[in-house]
């Protein structure tokens, strides 16, 4: 059993990518196979019909649907802009449901949701809709353990784990709860 866990943003220094980072590392430290992937090695043109009937999907975007195929689990952190997922994160996952070789990597896999942000939800409104996103649009199973982060700007130690132990605690039961769906979802 292999969990992938990626952020939806490419900013370096994000706070999600920290969270992200720490998810793979609570994974690793609980003998679970696990790999953290960067979207900003996976740069995507702007998802437009007309410019995929004339190009085709990118290889970027089939790339990734590649490396999520390897994977049994995947935790997705988000960011949070004006209520909302980030265009990056909504962008991939538009290009990757379009690339239509078996199998359907949403339906075949599960999937857990994060976030982390400086303001006081912890995006928490970016996780509602990326959890519709994922579950209703993709027809993907989401797991009901999520986290948001709050005040993710004075969250992280130094080693990258969470200053405060209750959520340190509760962030590694939502990679645990990934990894028990996981093994269940893939048997």
């Amino acid at each position: 059993m292999r969990l992938l866990f990626f952020a939806g943003s490419a900013r370096e220094g994000s706070h999600n990518k920290k969270l992200a980072q720490l998810g793979r590392h609570i994974a690793d430290a609980n003998g679970i196979e696990a790999v953290f992937a960067d979207l900003a090695d996976y740069h995507m043109p702007i998802y437009h019909g007309d410019l995929e009937n004339d190009e085709g999907v990118p290889e970027r975007a089939r790339a990734f649907k590649a490396l999520l195929e390897e994977y049994d689990g995947v935790m997705i952190v988000t960011p949070e802009y004006n209520a909302a997922v980030p265009p990056l994160l909504k962008n991939t996952l538009d290009w990757v449901s379009r690339v239509k070789d078996e199998p359907d990597v949403f339906r075949t896999r599960v999937f857990a949701i994060a976030g982390a942000s400086a303001g006081y939800y912890g995006t928490m409104r970016a996780l509602l809709m990326l959890r519709q996103i994922l579950a209703v649009g993709l027809g993907a199973t989401v797991i009901p353990q999520q986290m948001a982060l709050p005040r993710a700007s004075q969250a992280f130690e130094a080693d990258g784990s969470l200053k405060d132990e209750s959520q340190q605690k509760m962030f590694a039961g939502v990679v645990e709860a990934l990894a028990v769906a996981a093994r269940r979802f893939s048997a």
